[in-house]
């Protein structure tokens, strides 16, 4: 059983081969389209398609004018490109705990870790879940801070009521090979205001002026300017080809995912050794990841011979994710140290991620919950 399998069907193949025969590959008329299709299914007023969510993470934080000098705080249980994009606005990143039972951000310890220097708060879904929204906007604008959200995880996902993306100044998503929803790479930025989608757009392609793709277009060359300095960011056709097709089985997807997740919930509620994360009633998760955190003081082996255990079995398993202030880099640079988030650093020990993907079967699913009760039967003190 791998850990991931994309999900790529003839719907898929016919648009990119279309694409193909086109002549037009790069950003152009399927990423409008696709743009549109996505800015409609998330409620949000502007859609910019990019290459990663990384991409959208950094010129978020950029329309919001974040730099040298400023903070921007986040949470540690994410992948490092959360933490990174802020290394590279010249920013500093602080880190708020996590809850135990989600492994969000803790809306109770975000007054303490804001500053005079802050300028952002960087709010993620971890595994799809969304994080308590309502509570970290009512704090970040007592502040004036915007509150940008890493919703990498979580498209398709919902709080109270309105998708992801509807929310915030910002969203940043991800549609990496893995995610709910994949374009190869790529990602989107959605946002309401019209400057912020503006500039997005600019700094996304070189930071050359407004509708800089349509310059090769039926409608005769247009001279372009650089504005501002900007990046390589922008999504292609081809991307945005399988993207469409993938953004319509969305919510097919994810109702597969909460179905698998369901059954994983119920085959291990009675076994102390496991312990899935909670999922809160006013929210609809995406489903991204099973993680588990697993009692170590009641096995015999350590987190990751657990995991060698399981891969001997043929189960592909993940680690989602280590706290990003104990990785070498940012220990070095910040001087963080172990102590300082308690609750994500004991979660970073004791987290496994297992399959979730919507071409699972109920067999494969059973496969994988046999295969994790006999490894922990055998590994019970």
């Amino acid at each position: 059983m791998p850990f991931h399998r994309s999900s790529i069907g003839v719907e898929e193949e016919r648009e990119v081969l279309d694409t193909l025969r086109s002549g037009w590959l790069t950003t152009g008329p399927k990423t409008k389209r696709f743009e549109q299709a996505f800015a409609e299914y998330v409620g949000a007023k502007h859609a910019v398609a990019l290459n990663s969510c990384t991409a959208a993470l950094h010129l978020s934080l950029l329309a919001h004018g974040v730099g040298p000098g400023d903070e921007v705080v986040t949470s540690p249980i994410t992948f490092a490109a959360t933490v990174n994009v802020i290394e590279h606005c010249g920013a500093r990143p602080v880190f708020v705990d996590v809850l135990p039972d989600t492994l969000n951000m803790a809306p109770e310890r975000l007054d303490s870790a804001i500053t005079a220097k802050t300028r952002a708060i960087v709010a993620v879904h971890f595994a799809g879940h969304p994080c308590d929204l309502e509570a970290i906007q009512l704090i970040a604008s007592r502040y004036g801070i915007p509150v940008v959200e890493d919703a990498a995880h979580a498209v398709g996902a919902q709080y109270r009521g309105r998708k992801i993306g509807a929310s915030s100044r910002a969203a940043a998503f991800s549609f990496y090979a893995t995610k709910n929803m994949t374009t190869g790479e790529g990602g989107m930025l959605t946002t309401d205001d019209d400057e912020l989608a503006k500039r997005a757009r600019i700094l996304s392609l070189h930071g050359i002026s407004a509708d800089a793709w349509k310059r090769y277009s039926a409608e005769g060359y247009r001279h372009w300017d650089i504005i501002e300095p900007g990046f390589k960011y922008n999504m292609s056709d081809l991307q945005a080809a399988i993207g469409l097709h993938q953004l319509a089985k969305l919510d097919r997807s994810i109702a597969l995912r909460r179905r698998w997740t369901q059954r994983y919930d119920q085959a291990f509620a009675d076994i102390p050794q496991i312990a899935p994360l909670r999922r809160s009633k006013d929210v609809q998760s995406a489903y991204h990841l099973y993680v588990a955190r697993f009692a170590l003081e009641s096995l015999t082996v350590s987190r990751d011979r657990l995991m060698e255990m399981f891969q001997q079995r043929g189960i592909g398993i993940g680690v989602h994710f280590r706290p990003v202030h104990l990785h070498p880099y940012y220990r070095t640079k910040y001087k963080f140290a172990p102590g300082m988030l308690p609750v994500a650093e004991q979660a970073g020990e004791r987290v496994i991620s297992l399959p979730l993907y919507p071409t699972m079967t109920e067999e494969d699913v059973d496969h994988v919950i046999r295969e994790v009760q006999t490894v922990l039967r055998a590994s019970r003190r």
